[in-house]
């Protein structure tokens, strides 16, 4: 049975309970179990390790690319929440997530090689060209060192070209007789102009783990935004009105359904 897998983290413990920690031992890494990250790094359908991790835009549950391709031949629902993703054409709204395909490529040792590897193994039993994408190199040995600390804030925080938006989500209120809800602790969120209002809705349904029955409206400016609409449509659309300090405004409310 080989040993279990630990994941580094920089900390503060000291050995052996003591609350004396030096300026040496302050830096050293705390081990966490890997299991402890498995329900962040494994697929809901096959319960292995994401491959080509793949997320549904509707409800953000990510799984293996072929795993949901797979469950889309007889389901159009999210295989997690049940969610419809799509009528007719669930393919429509998958979208390769690679930040967390590269987390999990470094959080477990040498999958991506060994992936790789058994891609490189099928196409050349069928006979077929191996494609240069899946070519695998000579191994060799990896070595891991730890950044140093006034080099660690420039990686860290590096923020990617395409989240291009800075929003600021100001919660407004709930209407009489919702009170089951979390406050928003992340109010500041960068995303890409193409995220449309439904993916801010998502994103605030899930962090304040609203019930399904309430409808959050989200306004900017004097405008109650649609669904459909993309961020960057909505920031060309207002102007500088809907801007504080280059962030765009968006505020929100919860309101119980209409009865018809």
């Amino acid at each position: 049975m080989s040993p279990p897998l630990f994941v580094s983290c920089y900390g503060g413990r000291s050995h052996g309970g003591s609350t004396h920690i030096s300026d040496s031992e302050s830096e050293e890494e705390t081990k966490l179990p890997l299991n402890q990250f498995y329900p962040y790094i494994r697929c809901g359908l096959c319960c292995g390790f994401l491959i080509d991790a793949a997320t549904i835009t509707e409800c953000l549950h990510t799984f293996c690319k072929s795993c949901i391709v797979k469950h889309f031949f007889h389901s159009n629902r999210c295989p997690t929440c049940s969610i419809v993703v799509h009528q007719t054409q669930p393919l429509y709204n998958i979208r390769p997530d690679r930040q967390l395909q590269d987390i999990v490529y470094k959080m477990v040792p040498f999958l991506e090689a060994s992936e790789r590897a058994q891609m490189c193994n099928f196409y050349k039993e069928r006979g077929l060209e191996v494609p240069k994408t899946v070519v695998v190199s000579p191994p060799c040995p990896v070595v891991i060192k730890r950044q140093k600390k006034e080099n660690l804030h420039q990686s860290v925080f590096t923020i990617p070209p395409e989240l291009d938006v800075s929003l600021l989500l100001e919660f407004v209120g709930a209407e009489e007789g919702i009170n089951d809800f979390k406050p928003l602790e992340r109010r500041y969120v960068r995303v890409s102009g193409e995220a449309t209002v439904r993916h801010v809705e998502l994103f605030i349904r899930r962090k304040m783990e609203l019930s399904a029955t309430y409808q959050v409206d989200v306004v900017c400016g004097d405008q109650l935004l649609d669904h459909y609409q993309s961020l960057k449509d909505v920031q060309n659309s207002v102007g500088e009105e809907a801007l504080q300090d280059g962030l765009l405004v968006l505020h929100f409310g919860l309101v119980l359904p209409s009865k018809s």
